[in-house]
C-alpha cells in the first residue's frame, strides 16, 4: 500500500498512476463542487458559467454580480498559478512530493471551507463571497496539478472537456469505414482506452457529486473533514520521504 501511495502522488509518473490520481481527484472535485453548491448556491468547478454570468450581469448593469464573478474567476486562476509555482519549485528541488504538496494544500483549504461554514454561515455578506473564492481557488489548484502531471491530457474539474473528448471517440467508434472510401487511407479507429478514461472520469465526478451532496446534507460542513483526510492520506508518503531524506544525509 505504501509503495502504491508513493507512485500515486510521487514524482515518478506513468500513465497508470496519472489515470488513478485523476480518478481520485475527479471524485473529490465532484464532492466539493456539490457540497459547495448546497452551501452557497453556486457551482465553482467550471469557469464557463462564471464568465457567462459576468457577461450577462455586465449587460444588465448588475455591478455586484460582475464583481463577484470576476473575483471567482481570479480565484480560480490564482489557484492554478499557485499550483504551477508549487509543482515547478518541487521539480527544481527534486522533491518526491512535487505533486503531493499541492494536494496537501488542497486538503488544508477544504478544512478552511469547513471552518468558514461552521463560524461564518450566519453572516452571508462575508461567508458567500469568501466561500466562493476559496472553492474556486481549490478547483483551480487541483485542476492545474493533474494538467501539469498529465501534460494536459486529463482534467478533473472540467466535465465539458471530458464530455467533448468522449463524444469524439464515440464518433470514431461508430464511424463506418467503407472499402471504397478507405483505399490507401488510414482507417478511422476509436481510442478505446481514452474513451474508457473519460467515461470513468465523468461517472466519478457524478458519483462524487452525489456523495458530497448527501454527506453535506447529513453532516453539514463536517463532511469536508472526510475529503481533507482522504486527500492527505494519498499524499502523505511522498511528503514523508522528503522529510526523511535530509535526515539520512546528516
Amino acid at each position: 500500500m505504501r509503495d502504491y501511495l508513493r507512485r500515486l502522488t510521487g514524482q515518478a509518473r506513468n500513465e497508470a498512476t496519472d489515470r488513478h490520481l485523476a480518478y481520485v481527484l475527479t471524485f473529490v472535485a465532484g464532492a466539493a463542487n456539490a457540497g459547495g453548491f448546497l452551501a452557497v448556491r453556486q457551482y465553482t468547478s467550471h469557469m464557463s458559467g462564471i464568465v457567462s454570468m459576468v457577461a450577462d450581469s455586465a449587460a444588465l448593469g448588475e455591478i455586484e454580480f460582475v464583481l463577484a464573478g470576476i473575483g471567482a474567476f481570479a480565484s480560480f486562476v490564482a489557484g492554478a498559478a499557485v499550483s504551477a509555482i508549487l509543482v515547478n519549485w518541487g521539480k527544481r528541488h527534486s522533491h518526491q512530493s512535487v505533486y503531493a504538496f499541492p494536494i496537501v494544500v488542497e486538503a488544508l483549504l477544504l478544512l478552511c471551507f469547513g471552518v468558514l461554514g461552521s463560524n461564518l454561515s450566519q453572516h452571508e455578506w462575508l461567508f458567500i463571497p469568501a466561500t466562493v473564492a476559496l472553492l474556486c481557488f481549490i478547483m483551480g489548484l487541483q485542476n492545474a496539478v493533474i494538467t501539469k502531471l498529465s501534460n494536459a491530457r486529463i482534467r478533473t474539474t472540467h466535465v465539458t472537456g471530458m464530455t467533448t473528448d468522449m463524444g469524439i471517440e464515440l464518433g470514431k467508434l461508430f464511424y463506418w469505414n467503407t472499402v471504397r472510401d478507405d483505399i490507401g487511407k488510414p482507417l478511422v479507429r476509436a481510442d478505446r482506452a481514452k474513451l474508457k478514461v473519460h467515461s470513468s472520469l465523468i461517472f466519478l465526478f457524478f458519483a462524487g457529486g452525489i456523495l458530497g451532496a448527501v454527506g453535506f446534507r447529513l453532516t453539514g460542513y463536517s463532511a469536508t473533514i472526510v475529503l481533507a483526510a482522504f486527500l492527505f492520506g494519498i499524499a502523505v508518503m511522498p511528503l514523508f520521504d522528503d522529510v526523511k531524506q535530509p535526515l539520512k544525509k546528516r
